[in-house]
């Protein structure tokens, strides 16, 4: 019988609970297969869900500094409230489109029509797109496609001529033509020599046209002109004749009086950007008479001062009757606080007055509202701002392919816009209400994304052919693509590996571009076709030479594209097969090759000249072109810049 104290147990002491009457630790060597194995599945999960979670949580915003961007605005805030100062912007605001944005000017061209060249002047429109403004639009585009970006298809071009700008401004259409002197076939007597006798008949008949007699026949002997009679009585012979031109079918509209006593009212607001006396404010902005000089003494001595202060306003009444002007009200703002009213009364005399109606320009001029920070997850792709902001600006389709395929060789269409990427473009023959017609074409292109700017010039060449040129004369075109599959994935580069078929090391002279089967092969330039057909182990291949001793090889193909045979020209871009699996292939993916004068060349990492080079002649009338849209652009700029000046100073 087991008593109370042989049930007592002391923790700690008891012996080990073994199974299988086993003593010590089970064997290392044991592991339960069920443990490890959901162990393995929990870890694998977490993993998965994590990573899609990050993912979702990344998406668009891999390379974007969004909370050191809102610290930093933060601090700036704090600290322009701590100083009584605002610091410079740390985070670029959201810019919102402005009527100043898009200007329409009227520029005489030069086209050629057959043997004569036509002067007219047509319209042109110069829109300025901060792509990061926020713009939207109805219209249907494209979705982004790579293979669309590079290459041209069908794209259709305007068939008007668009010309070249002229130096001179016409009024009507003008239509010049040059011929040349024909000296081989001119022949001259010498001997022939005309008598005293018929140089007189000579200047009794055309004597009384001539205008400039008197500096070309002043070294001959002096002629009496009353010996060749009075043919044009009160004239002279050195008088040109007296000739009225009669327009017909001009109807004449005598010019309407101007009503001296219809007035009209309107207001301009002044900001004071340096501090000084009220009449020196009016005065640099153009109000400088007696009235003005009665305003500026009514205001300082309602204001008790008689200089202002910076950081304030004049908001003045103007009346205008006919020519005339005069300031009827002006009222005193030291930023949305208004300190003094004057109004002319019925008399003419400036009395105090009371704050006249709520003002859109004092509010716009003193809106001290920090601004509204856009991140760039925020922000569409380059793609999607490119074609909004496109059409919100009055391009069309057709046009905005041109820019996107123009940028593709330096922007990544797939990341998202900076605040700063904007556009400048300028083109021709617009609709009454700035937007592009079927005429339309893109004279210049002024492109800054991420902070890196590029210019690009319409140009048409001796041969007729019409391209973009940057300002040195570089064709925007690259002389070379190195992915002809722009919707393949990269596998395999250039240099020595173990052929998945031969099973022995052997040099890989190209690079793999995987692809699923009937993708699409662009050129990767323009060129001849030398080799268009089955190559043993490359399977179907085309071989293209460009110029300056270059070719490009593409293999493995499962067909090769209709009208591509030997001797075929073809345009970089333009479609030459599709991608297969034929040869000495494990997979569909094509293998692309560069040649450089007969040696195979690692076609990633080689460095590709540029496109096309003007150089000569062609160079020098492309920069006369340049410079020519420059000054139009920027004569357009200054004018702009003095209207501005002159509503804020």
């Amino acid at each position: 019988m087991k008593t109370a104290q042989d049930a007592f147990f002391i923790l700690g002491d008891e012996p080990p609970l073994v199974t299988d009457e086993r003593k010590g630790p089970p064997d290392r060597r044991e592991v339960s297969a069920r443990w490890l194995t959901g162990t393995f599945l929990t870890g694998l999960t977490s993993c998965v869900l994590m990573g899609v979670a990050l993912f979702a949580a990344l998406d668009g915003r891999e390379q974007l500094a969004t909370p050191p961007e809102i610290l930093a605005l933060a601090e700036m805030e704090r600290g322009s409230e701590q100083q009584g100062a605002k610091a410079e912007r740390v985070v670029t605001p959201r810019t919102q489109p402005a009527a100043t944005d898009r200007r329409r000017m009227e520029v005489s061209t030069v086209s050629r029509s057959g043997d004569r060249d036509l002067v007219r002047t047509l319209p042109f429109v110069d829109v300025k797109m901060a792509l990061a403004a926020g713009h939207t639009t109805d219209r249907d585009y494209p979705r982004f496609n790579p293979l669309e970006v590079f290459s041209e298809g069908n794209a259709t071009t305007s068939t008007a001529p668009t010309g070249t700008l002229y130096g001179a401004k016409v009024e009507s259409e003008v239509a010049l033509r040059t011929v040349d002197f024909a000296l081989e076939s001119a022949t001259f007597d010498e001997a022939s020599q005309l008598s005293s006798d018929e140089v007189e008949e000579v200047v009794r008949t055309t004597g009384a046209i001539l205008t400039d007699g008197a500096v070309h026949v002043a070294a001959l002997p002096y002629v009496n002109p009353q010996r060749f009679g009075d043919l044009f009585p009160g004239q002279s012979v050195t008088m040109p004749l007296n000739v009225k031109i009669v327009r017909e079918n001009v109807s004449i509209a005598a010019r309407r009086a101007v009503q001296a006593d219809v007035a009209s009212y309107g207001e301009e607001v002044i900001p004071v950007h340096s501090g000084g006396p009220v009449a020196d404010v009016l005065a640099g902005a153009g109000f400088a008479d007696a009235p003005a000089a009665e305003v500026a003494e009514a205001i300082a001595r309602q204001a008790g001062a008689e200089k202002l202060k910076e950081g304030m306003a004049l908001r003045l009444g103007i009346e205008s009757r006919g020519e005339e002007t005069r300031i009827v009200r002006a009222s005193l703002y030291e930023g949305m606080t208004h300190l003094v009213t004057v109004a002319r009364d019925d008399r003419g005399v400036l009395v105090a007055s009371d704050e006249p109606g709520p003002s859109a320009q004092i509010a716009a001029l003193f809106d001290s509202r920090p601004p509204p920070v856009r991140v760039r997850g925020d922000l569409p792709t380059i793609y999607d701002g490119i074609y909004r902001a496109a059409f919100s600006y009055g391009l069309d389709t057709r046009m905005t392919k041109q820019l996107v395929r123009m940028l593709a060789a330096d922007v990544d269409f797939q990341s998202r816009l900076n605040p700063s990427d904007s556009l400048q473009v300028f083109f021709s023959r617009p609709d009454s209400d700035n937007r592009a017609t079927e005429d339309s074409q893109i004279l210049y292109v002024k492109a800054n994304f991420s902070g890196n700017s590029r210019t690009f010039y319409r140009y048409r060449t001796q041969d007729g052919t019409a391209d973009y040129y940057d300002d040195a004369g570089r064709s925007a075109r690259q002389f070379l693509l190195r992915n002809p599959v722009p919707n393949g994935k990269f596998r395999s580069g250039f240099g020595p590996r173990r052929h998945p078929i031969l099973g022995y090391v052997k040099m890989h002279t190209g690079a793999d571009w995987a692809a699923p089967r009937g993708t699409p092969i662009i050129a990767a330039g323009n060129g001849k076709v030398e080799k268009a057909g089955w190559s043993g182990g490359y399977g179907r291949q085309t071989i293209i030479r460009h110029a300056n001793g270059y070719e490009t090889s593409y293999s493995h193909q499962s067909a090769i594209a209709e009208g591509v045979v030997p001797g075929a020209r073809i345009r970089q871009g333009q479609i030459i097969g599709y991608v297969g699996s034929t040869g000495l292939s494990t997979g569909p993916h094509l293998h692309y090759e560069l040649m450089v004068n007969g040696t195979k060349v690692d076609p990633m990492r080689v460095r590709l000249p540029t496109g096309k080079v003007l150089k000569g002649e062609e160079l020098a009338a492309f920069e006369n072109e340049r410079k020519r849209i420059d000054q139009l652009l920027q004569g357009s700029e200054d004018a702009d810049a003095v209207k501005v000046a002159a509503a804020t100073q």
